[in-house]
Order: structure tokens, then sequence, then C-alpha cells
């Protein structure tokens, strides 16, 4: 897994954590509901980055007393798991906007500071503006070349593209509106 994924996968592993203590199935489980259509988590990569972060001392595991059968393991967010859950919230970089990261990162929003949120949603809008002018230029340059089917997977691409331009005007306008109402109190 290469580090950027693994950089993910850590933080949605700790921010999820960070909520309440969970086994590995509960901890996949809202991993997967959590983030969606964004990404699916296999046992495959959640196990190796659980032993990780519990080599690197960021949670702990707990042997709660089984009911009936065996035990679950639960783990729980560390002291320093908390701290490298903050470190990597702070990061606002052009990583955090790239379509590999930013919905782990838009998740949890609700434990990042305002003017880090602020960064991330016009790093992601300045991104997908880019990609926008790009395509457009190549659908200009190819679209006599291009079948009917083509060009309209290219159509359906560019509109959700706009769309979601739209969505993060949105969110900036909403972030900036609560910034300056945190300022005037």
């Amino acid at each position: 897994m290469a580090t950027d994924q693994r950089r993910v996968l850590e933080l949605a592993v700790l921010g999820s954590l960070h909520e309440t203590p969970l086994h590995g199935y509960e901890l996949r489980k809202r991993l997967n509901a959590l983030l969606g259509m964004f990404r699916a988590f296999s046992y495959g990569s959640l196990y190796p980055c659980l032993k990780t972060l519990l080599e690197r001392g960021l949670i702990v595991e707990e042997h709660p007393q089984a009911v009936t059968g065996r035990s679950k393991i639960v783990y729980k967010l560390t002291a320093e798991g908390k701290e490298r859950l903050q470190e990597l919230l702070t990061q606002a970089g052009p990583a955090a906007w790239e379509d590999e990261s930013f919905g782990v990162h838009f998740a949890f929003f609700r434990h990042t500071e305002a003017e880090v949120r602020l960064r991330i949603l016009e790093g992601r809008r300045s991104r997908l503006e880019e990609r926008l002018e790009n395509v457009r230029a190549a659908l200009a340059r190819t679209r006599e070349r291009l079948d009917s089917y083509t060009l309209e997977l290219q159509r359906h691409g560019l509109e959700s593209v706009e769309r979601e331009v739209r969505w993060l005007n949105e969110l900036i306008a909403t972030e900036r509106r609560a910034s300056n109402e945190a300022s005037d109190e």
C-alpha cells in the first residue's frame, strides 16, 4: 500500500476510534458506512494498519470479558493517538485535496479547525477547477473524433465536477460566514 493510502487509512482509523473504542469488524463497518462510496476498506489493509498503530503506541487493545463465546479485541485510541489524529487533521496541503484523501478529511471536519477546513475546501476547489479547464480544453480539441457515447461520458464527467465545484463554493461561503460571525463576537 502506498504511503498516501496508508496515511489516509491511518486518519480514517484514528478518527473513527476517537469517537468510541471498536473491535475490527465494527471498525470496518463504521469506515465503510462513514465513507460510503469514497472508499471501501478490506480486512487485508485494515488489520496491518491496526498492527502498525499498535506498534507505534497510537492505539491499544482491550480484551473485554465475553458474555458468550470468545472475546473480541477492542481497539482504543491512546493519548499519543489523539495527538497523531490532531496532527493529521491539521495537514491542509495538496494531499488533503486529492480524490484519494479528500473524503476522509471531510468526514472528520467536525474535529478540524475552521481555517484548516477552509484551506482544504479551497484547495479542493482549485484542483477541480484545474481539472475542469483541462477536460474542457481536451474535449474542444477532440470533439469531432469522439463517438456520441464517449461525448456523453465526457459531458457526464464535466457535469459531476461542475456540481462538486458548486457544492464546494457553498461550503466555503458557509465557512467564511461562520468565521466572520465568530470574529465579530
